[in-house]
């Protein structure tokens, strides 16, 4: 999986496949003899024909928020280790991925540039003192856990306004789907 910081689950990206007719397969399931779960994987390497699973022909990335990519990759089984498959190359779907967070984040609502240096600034300082002092540091983030979440309450309110934007723009603005803006929002309002 790659992961992006900024957006965490909202975002992962994977090598996803394709099949022979352009369609993308559901997950694989696997048999694990008796219970009432069964185990299921959308790891690429599933996906080469063993216990009936279908046979893959391309790589592409895929991401979470259910992006794929227009871009495919050939897939050559016969160049990868069936005991090592996360050693082949899926540089390609992964830039390809990279490339989308981009776009996401760039369809986002900028933060003022002096207030990413603050942040920074605050970020050297308090490693630097969770080191040094610990308890200090702790205090120190105790009073930006305060001041986040009435910042956050505040600025929650301030949307929550007829006038307001739509849960649409809110998810765009944060990078996030719609849903989890009004989970997110909620959260916020509620002081949480």
């Amino acid at each position: 999986m790659w992961e992006s910081e900024e957006f965490g689950a909202e975002h992962e990206g994977r090598p996803g496949v394709l099949l022979a007719d352009g369609t993308e397969p559901g997950p694989v399931y696997f048999d694990a003899g008796s219970g009432p779960t069964m185990h299921q994987s959308r790891d690429w390497w599933v996906y080469d024909g063993t216990l009936g699973a279908p046979v893959a022909t391309h790589l592409r990335a895929a991401c979470s928020c259910g992006w794929r990519s227009t871009r495919h990759y050939p897939l050559d089984w016969e160049t990868v280790d069936r005991r090592r498959p996360y050693l082949t190359d899926t540089t390609g779907p992964e830039h390809d991925w990279n490339a989308h967070i981009t776009d996401v984040q760039n369809r986002t609502t900028p933060v003022p540039t002096e207030l990413l240096a603050l942040l920074d600034q605050a970020e050297k300082h308090l490693t630097t003192l969770a080191d040094e002092n610990p308890l200090a540091a702790l205090r120190a983030v105790a009073t930006l856990e305060r001041l986040t979440r009435q910042t956050a309450s505040e600025a929650a309110f301030s949307l929550d306004t007829p006038d307001g934007p739509s849960w649409d723009t809110v998810g765009q603005a944060l990078g996030i789907s719609e849903e989890s803006a009004r989970s997110r929002l909620t959260r916020y309002a509620l002081g949480r």
